[in-house]
């Protein structure tokens, strides 16, 4: 049975009017923001907590892709003291939902309008059975590609809008001594990278069909052999160092001309803007070779918790979340573009108006899709199942036809 903590009206009201009706608001926040763009992001939102009064107690867990995060947040819920705010996304904020441990955060929620500040696609991932379960922070693009400005130019390479010309600029900087895709040898780095050329590849329709649908024809198809075709080429293009490295340090690599390229998260840009980079100066900014746009919703789920004052910090968390100065200044930092469709990006780069172009034009074209590596589109078992696939054929020299034959009977293992 279900024990959803519901946030009252009135707790929200008593704090945030009065400011003294208890003792104060607090907050302990499991997340995984630890690398300099990341960290710098989240001390924001800590800034303003505790500028409204607020005790935050930081838990930060390392990895980029959240999965030590979630072990640890597993493990918490388990012995009966869960955080009070969890950096959560997709389909997972569903599944904790279901095991009865999230509050319902819709006081706060209904009287702030998230649903008409909000596009209807990241509402939907904010709400559990008709209730808000979780505060959206920020839309990132997957499918990006970054350069080194300075590395193309010496070389005569511009940023390549197919995948041919992306193959044609690799083997050119190969050639001259130069890695041409920085990359971390780490399950979701494959994932993000696999997810971009099969958007590029096999398109919108293609990518819907395999990744959110589970589409066994699809999964099977000449196309997809053709994705595992491109995922090879890719392996040759990254370093023999490549095992275990994370993804800043890759991002670093591009900073420093030790490689050409990254596919990354927009979270890359971070990295970038935190070491005092310039887009379009020292580095480069386009989507991957294709038409689409893979999104990764970054939000906080707030879990059930005993006291006024744990509940008083998730009514306190969830409006600074969705406000306008945070969702500004914390973008700003991390890279990514706010959830909000109200917030100005004046302040903002010129990658991030082309991620707010790309996202408008998408969500009209039908190609604005959920990213399966970053948690979006799929629940654990079927996108681990995936990732499984696409890591062993990366890490081997097993053939494109018996990753396709592996990556379809996974899947259906998996259902």
């Amino acid at each position: 049975m279900k024990f959803t903590t519901y946030i009252k009206a009135s707790v929200v009201a008593s704090f945030l009017v009065s400011g003294a009706a208890i003792a104060g608001p607090e907050a302990e926040v499991l997340h995984w923001w630890t690398s300099g763009g990341e960290a710098k992001s989240v001390a924001v939102l800590q800034q303003e907590f505790a500028d409204n009064g607020g005790t935050w107690t930081d838990m930060p867990v390392a990895g980029g892709g959240g999965d030590a995060a979630m072990t640890a947040l597993r493990a918490r819920v388990l012995s009966g003291n869960a955080p009070t705010a969890v950096q959560l996304k997709g389909p997972a904020i569903q599944e904790w939902y279901e095991e009865g441990v999230l509050a319902d955060i819709s006081a706060v929620a209904e009287a702030q309008n998230w649903a008409g500040l909000l596009p209807a696609s990241i509402a939907g991932h904010m709400m559990c059975e008709g209730t808000w379960c979780a505060a959206p922070v920020n839309v990132h693009r997957i499918d990006w590609i970054w350069a080194n400005a300075s590395v193309l130019e010496a070389n005569g390479i511009t940023m390549p809008t197919t995948w041919d010309e992306f193959n044609a600029a690799a083997d050119k900087l190969a050639a001259a001594g130069i890695t041409p895709l920085a990359h971390g040898g780490q399950a979701w780095q494959d994932a993000t990278v696999f997810e971009a050329v099969a958007l590029g590849i096999g398109g919108a329709d293609f990518f819907r069909k395999a990744f959110v649908e589970l589409d066994e024809a699809t999964l099977t198809s000449d196309t997809m052999v053709a994705v595992f075709d491109q995922m090879r080429k890719m392996r040759g293009y990254v370093d023999d160092n490549f095992s275990g490295r994370d993804w800043n340090l890759a991002t670093a690599m591009v900073m420093n001309g030790e490689a050409g390229f990254q596919i990354m998260g927009d979270w890359a840009k971070g990295e970038f803007l935190a070491a005092g980079k310039v887009p379009g100066e020292d580095f480069l900014c386009q989507s991957t070779p294709g038409d689409g746009f893979l999104y990764n919703v970054d939000s906080f789920a707030m879990f059930a918790v005993d006291g006024d004052d744990k509940q008083a910090g998730q009514a306190l968390l969830a409006e600074l979340i969705m406000g306008q100065n945070f969702q500004k200044v914390f973008n700003l930092n991390k890279g990514s573009i706010p959830a909000r469709i109200d917030v100005s990006l004046d302040e903002f780069d010129i990658c991030a108006h082309i991620s707010s172009a790309d996202m408008a034009a998408s969500n009209e074209g039908g190609s604005l899709l959920p990213s399966y590596a970053h948690g979006m589109a799929l629940r654990g078992a079927q996108s681990g199942a995936i990732t499984d696939v696409v890591t062993a054929h990366f890490n081997s020299d097993m053939s494109s036809a018996d990753a396709v034959a592996q990556l379809a009977a996974a899947v259906k293992n998996s259902m």
